[in-house]
């Protein structure tokens, strides 16, 4: 069974900027309302630490590894329960640069294994709502650094 989030939002910043406070891992404790604590190193192969805490769901930790490292493009990661094929999920951070000169975030992630099924529900409500006030988060910051004066 496969499945797949897709959450996007523009950010008045510059991708630059959005791709510092996205990879700062250590500094998520103090923004981030859904993945609440992450560490490790933003390079590919290398297994991080991260903790979440979806709305109205139980927090966990799990330690994926890094796929994808495109400074100020793509970060990827693998996340794992178990075995693979049990439930493995792809996270993904993608940044664009908009028409009017704004960075997009698509923030997504492909799920599948024989859990999927079973779990869709809080997938697509807990889950979603996670990544939803993630993004809401990050869009904040990144404007407030990005309006800061230098």
């Amino acid at each position: 069974m496969r499945h797949h989030l897709h959450t996007e939002i523009d950010i008045d910043a510059s991708a630059e900027t959005v791709w510092n406070i996205l990879t700062d891992l250590a500094n998520y404790t103090h923004w981030n309302p859904f993945i609440t604590e992450a560490s490790g190193d933003v390079v590919v192969g290398s297994k991080l630490v991260n903790r979440i805490a979806p709305p109205g769901g139980k927090a966990m930790t799990f330690k994926p590894v890094v796929t994808v490292v495109e400074p100020a493009k793509t970060f990827e990661w693998l996340g794992r329960l178990g075995l693979p094929g049990i439930f493995d999920g792809r996270h993904r951070f993608e940044l664009a640069r908009t028409p009017s000169g704004a960075t997009r975030l698509l923030h997504t992630e492909d799920f599948q294994g024989i859990l999927v099924r079973p779990m869709r529900k809080s997938l697509d409500t807990q889950t979603r709502a996670g990544f939803d006030d993630m993004n809401v988060a990050l869009k904040a910051r990144a404007e407030a650094v990005a309006g800061a004066p230098t």
